[in-house]
Protein backbone atom coordinates (compact mmCIF):
# COMPACT_ATOMS: atom_id res chain seq x y z
CA UNK A 1 0.00 0.00 0.00
CA UNK A 2 1.43 3.23 -1.32
CA UNK A 3 0.36 6.36 -0.06
CA UNK A 4 1.44 10.02 0.53
CA UNK A 5 1.56 11.60 3.80
CA UNK A 6 2.45 15.35 4.67
CA UNK A 7 4.22 16.39 7.48
CA UNK A 8 1.32 17.96 9.00
CA UNK A 9 -0.71 14.58 8.44
CA UNK A 10 1.63 12.64 10.15
CA UNK A 11 1.88 15.43 13.27
CA UNK A 12 -1.59 15.17 13.89
CA UNK A 13 -1.59 11.09 13.99
CA UNK A 14 0.74 11.19 16.97
CA UNK A 15 -1.41 11.46 20.44
CA UNK A 16 -0.63 12.18 24.02
CA UNK A 17 0.92 9.06 25.85
CA UNK A 18 0.02 7.26 29.07
CA UNK A 19 2.95 6.39 31.00
CA UNK A 20 4.32 3.51 30.78
CA UNK A 21 4.37 3.07 34.89
CA UNK A 22 0.30 3.04 34.55
CA UNK A 23 0.53 -0.21 32.56
CA UNK A 24 1.22 -3.73 33.43
CA UNK A 25 1.17 -4.84 29.95
CA UNK A 26 4.34 -6.66 28.54
CA UNK A 27 3.29 -4.75 25.03
CA UNK A 28 1.49 -1.67 24.76
CA UNK A 29 1.75 0.30 21.58
CA UNK A 30 -0.10 3.26 20.42
CA UNK A 31 -0.86 5.16 17.32
CA UNK A 32 2.22 3.53 15.82
CA UNK A 33 2.96 4.57 12.30
CA UNK A 34 5.90 3.06 10.27
CA UNK A 35 6.97 4.83 6.88
CA UNK A 36 9.70 3.53 4.64
CA UNK A 37 10.73 6.18 1.82
CA UNK A 38 12.28 5.37 -1.37
CA UNK A 39 12.99 8.41 -3.90
CA UNK A 40 9.95 10.34 -3.53
CA UNK A 41 7.39 7.51 -2.58
CA UNK A 42 6.16 6.89 0.95
CA UNK A 43 5.43 3.70 1.66
CA UNK A 44 2.94 3.41 5.20
CA UNK A 45 3.86 -0.03 6.46
CA UNK A 46 1.88 0.44 10.16
CA UNK A 47 -0.85 3.21 10.12
CA UNK A 48 -1.71 4.39 13.35
CA UNK A 49 -1.64 0.77 15.37
CA UNK A 50 -2.74 0.05 18.97
CA UNK A 51 -2.00 -3.09 20.43
CA UNK A 52 -1.57 -4.46 23.83
CA UNK A 53 -0.17 -7.69 24.77
CA UNK A 54 -0.40 -9.08 28.59
CA UNK A 55 2.40 -10.48 30.44
CA UNK A 56 2.21 -13.63 30.50
CA UNK A 57 0.02 -14.20 26.89
CA UNK A 58 0.46 -16.80 24.10
CA UNK A 59 -0.72 -15.18 20.93
CA UNK A 60 -0.26 -14.62 17.38
CA UNK A 61 -0.70 -11.71 15.06
CA UNK A 62 -2.02 -12.78 11.43
CA UNK A 63 -2.29 -10.86 8.58
CA UNK A 64 -1.85 -10.90 4.62
CA UNK A 65 1.77 -9.96 3.16
CA UNK A 66 2.39 -6.19 3.31
CA UNK A 67 0.02 -5.75 6.35
CA UNK A 68 2.63 -4.57 8.63
CA UNK A 69 2.96 -7.84 10.85
CA UNK A 70 6.64 -8.03 10.12
CA UNK A 71 7.19 -4.36 10.81
CA UNK A 72 5.56 -4.92 14.35
CA UNK A 73 7.59 -7.77 15.13
CA UNK A 74 10.32 -6.11 14.26
CA UNK A 75 9.95 -2.99 16.25
CA UNK A 76 9.26 -4.68 19.17
CA UNK A 77 12.34 -6.81 18.56
CA UNK A 78 14.42 -3.25 18.53
CA UNK A 79 15.33 -4.23 14.82
CA UNK A 80 13.71 -1.02 13.99
CA UNK A 81 12.49 2.08 14.57
CA UNK A 82 8.70 3.68 14.64
CA UNK A 83 8.34 6.57 12.43
CA UNK A 84 5.89 8.27 15.11
CA UNK A 85 3.77 6.35 17.97
CA UNK A 86 4.19 4.68 21.35
CA UNK A 87 5.97 2.01 22.05
CA UNK A 88 6.89 0.23 25.16
CA UNK A 89 8.00 -3.50 26.06
CA UNK A 90 8.59 -4.35 29.76
CA UNK A 91 8.31 -0.61 30.34
CA UNK A 92 10.33 0.49 28.79
CA UNK A 93 10.09 3.38 25.99
CA UNK A 94 11.68 1.49 23.11
CA UNK A 95 11.08 4.98 21.27
CA UNK A 96 13.48 6.68 23.22
CA UNK A 97 16.07 4.46 23.51
CA UNK A 98 19.61 5.13 22.54
CA UNK A 99 21.86 2.49 20.65
CA UNK A 100 23.67 1.49 23.80
CA UNK A 101 20.09 1.29 25.72
CA UNK A 102 19.06 -0.56 22.68
CA UNK A 103 21.65 -3.08 22.38
CA UNK A 104 21.15 -3.63 26.44
CA UNK A 105 17.28 -4.28 25.30
CA UNK A 106 18.25 -7.10 22.91
CA UNK A 107 20.01 -9.06 24.64
CA UNK A 108 18.32 -8.90 28.39
CA UNK A 109 15.00 -8.74 27.47
CA UNK A 110 13.69 -10.29 23.74
CA UNK A 111 14.15 -13.63 22.25
CA UNK A 112 13.95 -13.80 18.40
CA UNK A 113 13.30 -17.12 16.44
CA UNK A 114 13.28 -16.38 12.63
CA UNK A 115 11.66 -18.30 10.18
CA UNK A 116 15.19 -18.22 7.87
CA UNK A 117 17.36 -20.68 9.89
CA UNK A 118 20.46 -19.10 8.38
CA UNK A 119 20.14 -15.48 10.70
CA UNK A 120 19.76 -18.15 13.87
CA UNK A 121 22.85 -20.31 13.55
CA UNK A 122 26.26 -20.48 12.37
CA UNK A 123 26.39 -23.15 10.23
CA UNK A 124 29.99 -24.06 11.47
CA UNK A 125 29.27 -24.51 15.26
CA UNK A 126 27.36 -27.39 16.55
CA UNK A 127 24.43 -27.19 18.25
CA UNK A 128 25.32 -26.74 21.73
CA UNK A 129 27.71 -24.22 20.52
CA UNK A 130 25.72 -22.29 19.11
CA UNK A 131 23.40 -21.97 22.32
CA UNK A 132 26.34 -21.33 24.00
CA UNK A 133 27.05 -18.16 21.82
CA UNK A 134 24.79 -15.60 23.36
CA UNK A 135 25.83 -16.72 26.33
CA UNK A 136 29.70 -16.03 25.63
CA UNK A 137 28.66 -12.32 25.17
CA UNK A 138 27.31 -12.27 28.23
CA UNK A 139 29.88 -13.94 30.87
CA UNK A 140 27.51 -16.52 31.87
CA UNK A 141 29.61 -19.03 33.64
CA UNK A 142 27.09 -22.14 33.78
CA UNK A 143 26.18 -21.78 29.94
CA UNK A 144 27.38 -25.23 28.74
CA UNK A 145 25.15 -26.51 31.39
CA UNK A 146 22.30 -24.34 30.52
CA UNK A 147 22.67 -24.92 26.78
CA UNK A 148 22.31 -28.62 27.30
CA UNK A 149 19.25 -27.98 29.66
CA UNK A 150 17.77 -26.30 26.33
CA UNK A 151 18.57 -29.17 23.82
CA UNK A 152 16.18 -30.94 26.40
CA UNK A 153 13.48 -28.71 25.98
CA UNK A 154 13.18 -28.92 22.76
CA UNK A 155 13.95 -32.18 21.99
CA UNK A 156 17.48 -31.94 20.49
CA UNK A 157 20.03 -33.59 23.53
CA UNK A 158 21.17 -36.44 21.33
CA UNK A 159 21.70 -34.16 17.94
CA UNK A 160 24.14 -31.50 20.18
CA UNK A 161 27.38 -32.26 18.43
CA UNK A 162 25.76 -31.85 14.79
CA UNK A 163 26.35 -28.99 12.60
CA UNK A 164 23.59 -26.82 10.22
CA UNK A 165 24.18 -29.44 7.15
CA UNK A 166 23.76 -32.30 9.58
CA UNK A 167 20.33 -31.47 10.83
CA UNK A 168 17.09 -30.84 9.08
CA UNK A 169 15.08 -27.54 8.73
CA UNK A 170 12.67 -28.71 11.27
CA UNK A 171 15.34 -29.95 13.70
CA UNK A 172 17.54 -26.23 12.62
CA UNK A 173 14.27 -24.36 14.13
CA UNK A 174 14.49 -26.21 17.75
CA UNK A 175 17.79 -24.85 17.46
CA UNK A 176 16.82 -21.60 16.91
CA UNK A 177 14.27 -21.35 19.54
CA UNK A 178 16.86 -22.82 22.22
CA UNK A 179 19.05 -19.89 21.41
CA UNK A 180 16.35 -17.31 21.81
CA UNK A 181 16.00 -18.88 24.93
CA UNK A 182 19.71 -18.33 25.75
CA UNK A 183 19.52 -15.27 28.29
CA UNK A 184 16.70 -15.78 29.49
CA UNK A 185 14.21 -13.16 27.64
CA UNK A 186 11.12 -11.91 29.14
CA UNK A 187 9.55 -11.92 26.10
CA UNK A 188 10.08 -14.31 22.95
CA UNK A 189 9.18 -13.42 19.50
CA UNK A 190 8.41 -15.70 16.98
CA UNK A 191 8.55 -14.81 12.84
CA UNK A 192 6.54 -18.03 10.93
CA UNK A 193 8.48 -20.87 13.42
CA UNK A 194 6.55 -22.92 11.62
CA UNK A 195 6.46 -21.96 8.19
CA UNK A 196 9.33 -24.52 6.65
CA UNK A 197 8.73 -27.10 8.76
CA UNK A 198 6.25 -30.32 8.68
CA UNK A 199 2.91 -30.91 10.58
CA UNK A 200 3.95 -32.87 13.16
CA UNK A 201 7.30 -30.49 14.25
CA UNK A 202 5.01 -27.86 13.94
CA UNK A 203 2.43 -29.16 16.50
CA UNK A 204 5.52 -30.19 18.61
CA UNK A 205 7.41 -26.10 18.04
CA UNK A 206 4.23 -24.88 19.53
CA UNK A 207 4.04 -27.76 22.26
CA UNK A 208 7.15 -26.20 23.45
CA UNK A 209 6.05 -22.30 23.63
CA UNK A 210 2.91 -23.72 25.52
CA UNK A 211 5.09 -25.38 27.85
CA UNK A 212 7.62 -21.86 27.99
CA UNK A 213 3.88 -20.13 28.24
CA UNK A 214 2.42 -22.38 31.41
CA UNK A 215 5.60 -22.95 33.46
CA UNK A 216 8.02 -20.25 32.63
CA UNK A 217 5.49 -17.18 32.85
CA UNK A 218 7.13 -16.10 28.93
CA UNK A 219 5.21 -13.92 26.79
CA UNK A 220 5.28 -14.86 23.33
CA UNK A 221 4.52 -13.52 20.68
CA UNK A 222 3.97 -15.39 17.29
CA UNK A 223 3.16 -14.14 13.23
CA UNK A 224 2.18 -16.81 11.23
CA UNK A 225 -0.42 -17.70 8.42
CA UNK A 226 -0.54 -20.92 9.52
CA UNK A 227 -4.06 -21.68 10.50
CA UNK A 228 -3.66 -24.32 12.52
CA UNK A 229 -1.17 -22.93 15.12
CA UNK A 230 -3.65 -19.59 15.14
CA UNK A 231 -6.34 -21.43 15.99
CA UNK A 232 -4.89 -23.50 18.92
CA UNK A 233 -3.87 -20.12 21.10
CA UNK A 234 -6.01 -18.26 23.12
CA UNK A 235 -5.76 -14.60 20.98
CA UNK A 236 -4.91 -13.93 17.71
CA UNK A 237 -4.88 -10.29 16.36
CA UNK A 238 -5.31 -9.54 12.34
CA UNK A 239 -3.56 -6.27 11.30
CA UNK A 240 -5.02 -5.34 7.65
CA UNK A 241 -3.23 -2.39 5.90
CA UNK A 242 -0.94 -1.44 8.82
CA UNK A 243 -3.47 -1.50 11.61
CA UNK A 244 -5.22 -3.66 13.84
CA UNK A 245 -8.47 -5.07 12.20
CA UNK A 246 -9.82 -7.78 14.85
CA UNK A 247 -9.29 -9.88 16.99
CA UNK A 248 -10.50 -13.80 17.43
CA UNK A 249 -10.51 -15.23 21.17
CA UNK A 250 -10.44 -18.57 21.70
CA UNK A 251 -13.81 -20.25 23.16
CA UNK A 252 -13.84 -21.01 27.06
CA UNK A 253 -15.39 -24.56 26.00
CA UNK A 254 -12.45 -25.40 23.69
CA UNK A 255 -9.85 -23.93 25.86
CA UNK A 256 -11.12 -26.33 28.45
CA UNK A 257 -11.56 -29.13 26.39
CA UNK A 258 -8.01 -28.68 24.66
CA UNK A 259 -6.32 -28.13 28.10
CA UNK A 260 -7.29 -31.70 29.02
CA UNK A 261 -6.04 -33.90 25.56
CA UNK A 262 -2.44 -33.95 24.38
CA UNK A 263 -1.10 -31.89 21.69
CA UNK A 264 -2.20 -34.51 18.77
CA UNK A 265 -5.73 -35.15 20.05
CA UNK A 266 -5.91 -30.60 20.33
CA UNK A 267 -4.51 -30.94 16.85
CA UNK A 268 -7.42 -33.42 15.15
CA UNK A 269 -10.45 -31.42 17.45
CA UNK A 270 -9.40 -28.43 15.88
CA UNK A 271 -9.12 -29.80 12.56
CA UNK A 272 -12.37 -30.95 13.18
CA UNK A 273 -13.81 -27.31 13.93
CA UNK A 274 -14.36 -24.42 12.44
CA UNK A 275 -15.71 -22.32 14.77
CA UNK A 276 -12.69 -22.52 17.94
CA UNK A 277 -12.28 -18.98 18.12
CA UNK A 278 -15.27 -15.99 18.55
CA UNK A 279 -14.00 -12.90 16.28
CA UNK A 280 -14.38 -9.09 17.33
CA UNK A 281 -14.05 -5.95 15.31
CA UNK A 282 -11.23 -3.78 16.68
CA UNK A 283 -12.36 0.07 16.75
CA UNK A 284 -9.35 2.71 16.34
CA UNK A 285 -9.15 5.57 17.96
CA UNK A 286 -11.86 7.36 16.26
CA UNK A 287 -14.41 4.88 16.27
CA UNK A 288 -13.49 3.32 13.31
CA UNK A 289 -13.78 -0.40 11.93
CA UNK A 290 -12.13 -2.05 8.85
CA UNK A 291 -14.47 -3.88 6.46
CA UNK A 292 -12.05 -7.02 4.95
CA UNK A 293 -12.34 -6.29 1.29
CA UNK A 294 -13.61 -10.35 0.93
CA UNK A 295 -16.81 -9.10 2.91
CA UNK A 296 -17.71 -6.24 0.71
CA UNK A 297 -16.85 -8.30 -2.15
CA UNK A 298 -19.69 -10.52 -0.46
CA UNK A 299 -22.20 -7.90 0.03
CA UNK A 300 -21.60 -6.71 -3.76
CA UNK A 301 -20.51 -3.08 -2.58
CA UNK A 302 -18.63 -2.00 -6.00
CA UNK A 303 -18.61 2.04 -4.78
CA UNK A 304 -17.31 3.01 -1.15
CA UNK A 305 -20.78 3.93 0.23
CA UNK A 306 -22.39 1.54 2.67
CA UNK A 307 -25.80 1.84 4.98
CA UNK A 308 -25.60 1.74 8.47
CA UNK A 309 -28.50 1.40 10.90
CA UNK A 310 -28.75 1.37 14.65
CA UNK A 311 -31.56 -0.47 15.41
CA UNK A 312 -32.43 -2.83 18.78
CA UNK A 313 -29.06 -2.28 20.36
CA UNK A 314 -27.70 -3.69 16.82
CA UNK A 315 -25.15 -1.93 14.32
CA UNK A 316 -26.65 -3.31 10.90
CA UNK A 317 -24.37 -1.88 8.00
CA UNK A 318 -25.56 -3.22 4.29
CA UNK A 319 -25.52 -2.64 0.64
CA UNK A 320 -27.55 0.39 -0.23
CA UNK A 321 -27.45 -0.86 -3.78
CA UNK A 322 -29.69 -3.73 -3.23
CA UNK A 323 -32.25 -1.97 -1.48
Amino acid sequence: MEQKNSPETIENMQTEAVPAAESTAMIRAENLVKIYKSSDIEVMALAGLDLTVERGELMAVIGNSGSGKSTLLNMIGGLDRPTMGHLWVDGKDLFKMNEKELVSYKQETVGFVWQNNARNLLPYLTAVQNIELPMIFEGAPDRHERALELLDLVGMSKYKDRTLKELSGGEQQRIAIAIALANRPKLLLADEPTGSVDVATGSFILQVFRKLNQEQGLTIVIVTHDRLLAKKVNRVVSIRDGKTSSERIMKQSYRERMENLGNLAADDLIRQEDETQEEFTVLDRAGRIQIPREVLEDMGVSGNKLKMEYKDGQLIISNPEKE
